[in-house]
């Protein structure tokens, strides 16, 4: 067995300061700490709020734009999804100096209940690598004050980005106090949420290695698009989220929780249309709610949306964020269903983004090319076979090429456009690709290899981070036992059967923070100490790093 490095560092931030003890290494000067202090000193303010009681959000920074949001509460009865409340008009602000003494983009916009009331607006005529701060006003009341920033110029020299990376923020399963510690900092550009921002069970049904922490809104399980908007709305008022949106903008993807669980493009593993009514129905209700409630840019062609969209960061980095739910076939099944995993007439992503996805890996100027992915990339399977047994086996047992995948979800299940993926990669040269994940509640660094069955050894194309969940249940949960204890022995396991998994933990909730160089591209994982707890500290985990034009090494304990 390999000897790994993994770096563990006790010290606890303190839960109730939420100060960060690292040295700040933001490049963005004082006014980002006075935003941030601002942000955090209010958050009170914002559930406090009679007509703003969503707060504020941005997202999807360009060099010269930046979406901006909120929700205005007309009245007390025109709560999310309720269809009351008569049209607000809604002015918003955007300047360079939180005094707004010098306005850099303002208007006016009117919302109603058709779009439930939500506010969101493209910014547009904006500075680059910019701090700004926003606001709305309406019915006589003005709203927190928000801070954003916009991405540097396209072909500007950029020294360095840092993002937040945070998925599966389970409601139920306890409280978000990793967007609260992030929200804490002072040196993030932006923050990449990577799918199940909401989840869709009713009460009770899905929680917590503790049960349900805190109940859903509504009561049961979400369908209509009634059901979506009350769902979203309860999140929105969750204080540490509301937080960490106001001090940050967010880029973000969908999962299936935003819809249904394992959802593919004609249907759900917990969807039953006898019971549910059609899929499209549904699919169509929850894309709905999530564009009027997620400070996202969409395409729209009738009713077709495109999130999968990219995001460049000068010269240093272009971030590609994918849609790997409203394209994909179902997942490969069980016994001979696995065969269907390596079917080349099978898709994750749709031919389209396929084509969108290699094309613009293969032309883009960037240095490092970061795929914001909702499902593991990386080979996860017991074990990994050798080539000359390969094909005798997968014919009689159905096991795939790869061998015998834990999850059909992920891109195990779709090894035909993995190997796309890749060989596209590897034959046009394309340099520095980093997979950015969630979705599997766990923490993992991977190299990426052409062959995984024979590594190490032979060609990579790339690297993999994933980061845990915020707070939805674990592997370790999910074996409730204490933590550190039965987990430890499988994370050997499975890396001793997958040699190119450099790092696996399978307990810890928490985020990943991830800081770009020209140098190397680096995940410093995060891990908060109780879930249940709504004052819980945080520690450090553990560093990797992918170095330009190599593989996944270990990186000692940032000091403080």
């Amino acid at each position: 067995m390999r000897s790994l490095l993994v770096v563990e560092n006790n010290a606890v931030i303190s839960s109730a300061t939420g100060q960060f003890a690292r040295r700040t290494l933001f490049t963005g000067g004082t006014a980002a700490a006075a935003a941030a202090v601002l942000v955090l000193s209010t958050a009170t303010a914002h559930a406090a709020s009679a007509v703003f009681r969503h707060g504020v959000a941005s997202g999807d920074p360009l060099p010269g734009a930046v979406i901006l949001w909120t929700r205005v509460s007309v009245t007390d009865e025109a709560t999310p999804g309720s269809g009351l409340g008569a049209p607000a008009t809604v002015r918003w602000e955007i300047s360079a100096n939180e005094s707004f003494a010098g306005i850099a983009a303002s208007g006016t916009v009117t919302t109603t209940a058709d779009s439930d009331h939500t506010v969101k607006v493209d910014a547009t005529g904006l500075a680059p690598a910019t701090d700004y701060f926003y606001r709305f006003t309406a019915l006589g009341e003005t709203s927190p004050i928000g801070r954003t920033r916009t991405a540097p110029a396209n072909d500007s020299d950029v020294e360095r980005l840092r993002l937040g990376l945070v998925s599966c923020s389970n409601w139920e399963a306890g409280w978000f106090g990793s967007y609260r510690h992030l929200a804490a900092r002072t040196d993030l550009d932006a923050v990449v949420h990577l799918g199940d921002y909401i989840y869709e069970y009713g009460r009770g049904k899905y929680t917590g290695r503790s049960g349900a922490v805190r109940a859903h809104d509504p009561a049961a399980e979400i369908v209509s698009l009634t059901d979506y908007r009350t769902r979203h709305g309860q999140y929105k008022t969750d204080p540490d989220l509301m937080a960490l949106h106001a001090s940050v903008p967010f880029i973000c993807t969908w999962d299936d929780h935003e819809s249904a669980d394992n959802s593919w493009r004609e249907g759900s593993e917990n969807h039953d249309p006898a019971v549910h009514g059609p899929w499209s129905a549904r699919r169509a209700a929850s894309a709905q709610a999530y564009l009027e409630w997620m400070p996202v840019r969409a395409a729209r062609t009738g009713t077709e949306v495109q999130i999968y969209r990219r995001l460049r960061f000068g010269t240093l980095a272009e971030l590609s964020m994918l849609d790997l739910r409203s394209y994909r076939d179902h997942e490969a099944g069980p016994g001979a269903g696995w065969r269907h995993a390596d079917d080349p007439a099978r898709t994750i992503t749709g031919r389209a983004q396929m084509d969108w996805l290699t094309a613009g890996l293969t032309s883009s100027p960037a240095r490092w090319k970061l795929i914001g992915n909702s499902v593991m990339v990386a080979p996860l399977v017991f074990p990994p076979l050798e080539p000359a047994t390969t094909q005798a086996i997968t014919e009689a047992l159905g096991v795939p090429q790869g061998g015998l995948t834990v999850n059909g979800d992920q891109w195990d299940g779709y090894t035909a456009d993995r190997r796309t993926l890749f060989r596209t990669i590897a034959d046009n040269k394309v340099g520095d690709v980093v997979f950015l994940t969630g979705d599997i509640h766990t923490s993992w660094a991977a190299d990426l290899p052409l062959d995984a069955a024979n590594y190490p050894g032979g060609p990579t194309v790339g690297a993999e981070f994933v980061i845990p969940s915020v707070t939805s249940a674990s592997v370790g949960d999910l074996l409730k036992m204490p933590p550190r204890t039965a987990s430890v022995p499988a994370e050997e396991a499975i890396k001793a059967a997958n040699h190119h998994l450099r790092y696996t933990e399978l307990d810890s909730h928490g985020f990943g923070v991830l800081e770009v160089t020209p140098a190397q591209a680096q995940m410093d994982w995060f891990y908060v100490a109780d879930v249940t707890d709504p004052a819980t500290g945080v520690r450090h985990g553990a560093s990797f790093a992918v170095p330009a034009g190599g593989r996944v090494e270990p990186r000692p304990t940032p000091v403080p």
